[in-house]
């Protein structure tokens, strides 16, 4: 059974992963930008179909991946009118049980190149639920997330296209 939330199932592109996720009249505040609680679950539902949709390696890792860290900064406004958001993601960082998630979030139709509105990162742990403990990640899940790997700074008009 496939499992899909966001009608964007994404896109392999130069500078990582690529998905476009609706922005709801409810994730604004009182000053029409997007909610900062709300920027969270946007980046949340971005990850969904890159990571977890079936026939990913990574999509066993729905059944058990913890978030052990998050930042997010913002550089720019994002307001409900400018969605849906592209949210490009990448691996900053993977290791045997954890891999950390780099994003860029832009404005619909924003130039690729251009400065991201939001720079956020998420570590995520593989996790045995049953066993309680952290999991190691497969071969062919550390394979499949090290065609995105991305080095923190590395320009996002880089050379190479991730499998």
């Amino acid at each position: 059974m496939t499992h899909v939330l966001n009608e964007d199932a994404g896109t392999t592109t130069a500078d990582g992963y690529l998905v476009k996720v609706p922005v709801r009249w409810s994730d604004m505040d009182v000053y029409a930008h997007i909610n900062h609680a709300r920027m969270v679950t946007l980046l949340e539902e971005a990850r969904i179909p890159w990571l977890f949709y079936d026939g990913r390696p990574t999509a066993p890792l729905r059944d058990g991946c913890l978030v052990a860290d998050l930042h997010v900064r913002y550089q720019a406004q994002l307001r409900h009118s400018e969605g849906p958001i592209e949210v490009t993601m990448y691996v900053e960082r993977l290791r045997a049980v954890d891999f950390t998630v780099g994003y860029e979030v832009r404005a619909a139709g924003a130039d690729p190149a251009s400065r991201p509105a939001v720079v956020a990162s998420t570590q995520l742990v593989a996790f045995d639920v049953a066993g309680q403990r952290i999991a190691r990640l497969t071969p062919e899940q550390k394979e499949y997330l090290a065609g995105f790997r991305r080095v923190t700074g590395e320009s996002t008009a880089r050379s190479g296209t991730p499998k």
